[in-house]
């Protein structure tokens, strides 16, 4: 599904990622961890097209496709999803309006009309229950006042109702005390199948003991320098990354 092979991309003028290498099929969970500063954040917005990034070296490529000639929108549309590290705030926009424009922008990109809307509001009220949404946080202004928690459980509700081909899940555990983590990784777990893949960008294992990646890659200053099962995590949760620097 995803493809990138010695990706090296820079951002204002400093090259973060120095040699990428990652390949996610369907029906897979991935989770890139490494320290601050590392370039794991960097990566996820490469992915999803962030304009402020630029790809100076390597490839990328998406169910066969060279994601350089796609822009974001054109991403989004073919199924690639991000959730953000810090979600922003829409005034004016509920969270319903927000989530039926995206599913109805994207379903015009593939040709389709808009989902009718009865069909939309049965969608809306089947996520929401699976969050334990109600429906007064649905008439909000996307993520104005929301805490840290409702943002991130906000992103999650949103990838459950675009359906997306490849998530993206930049640091969703941020800010969550264990009840929200849990009902999160519920929601993601839900949202596993074998036609989707799903990439969780994390600092600690707590969030990989309610979702269970298939594969752990560590990268350090730019680079994958290690990959391996859940074990690897363990390994990070109890080592911290100081054995990982020593050894790159």
């Amino acid at each position: 599904m995803l493809k990138i092979k010695n990706l090296s991309a820079k951002v204002d003028g400093k090259t973060i990622l120095k040699g990428i290498n990652l390949e996610v099929k369907p029906g897979e969970v991935h989770a890139i961890m490494g320290p601050n500063g590392s370039g794991k954040s960097t990566l996820a917005s490469v992915i999803a097209g962030h304009e402020d990034y630029e790809v100076i070296k390597g490839s990328m490529s998406y169910q066969g496709e060279d994601l350089s000639e796609m822009d974001p929108e054109s991403r989004s549309h073919k199924g690639i999803f991000l959730s953000f590290q810090y979600p922003v705030e829409i005034p004016g926009v509920s969270v319903t309006n927000f989530v039926k424009t995206a599913i109805n922008a994207s379903r015009k990109a593939q040709g389709f009309d808009d989902m009718p809307a009865n069909e939309m509001l049965k969608k809306i009220r089947e996520k929401a229950d699976l969050f334990d949404i109600d429906s007064r946080f649905l008439s909000r202004s996307l993520n104005e006042g929301f805490s840290g928690g409702e943002k991130k459980r906000n992103e999650i509700f949103q990838m459950a109702m675009i359906e997306p081909k490849l998530a993206v899940l930049d640091e969703t555990d941020s800010g969550l005390d264990i009840d929200a983590l849990k009902v999160v990784a519920n929601g993601v777990n839900k949202f596993r199948n074998k036609d989707n893949a799903i990439i969780v960008i994390t600092h600690y294992q707590r969030l990989l003991e309610y979702i269970v990646p298939d594969f752990v890659h560590v990268i350090f200053e730019g680079k994958t320098v290690k990959s391996g099962s859940k074990e690897l995590a363990m390994d990070l949760e109890s080592k911290g990354y100081d054995w990982i620097k020593e050894k790159n």
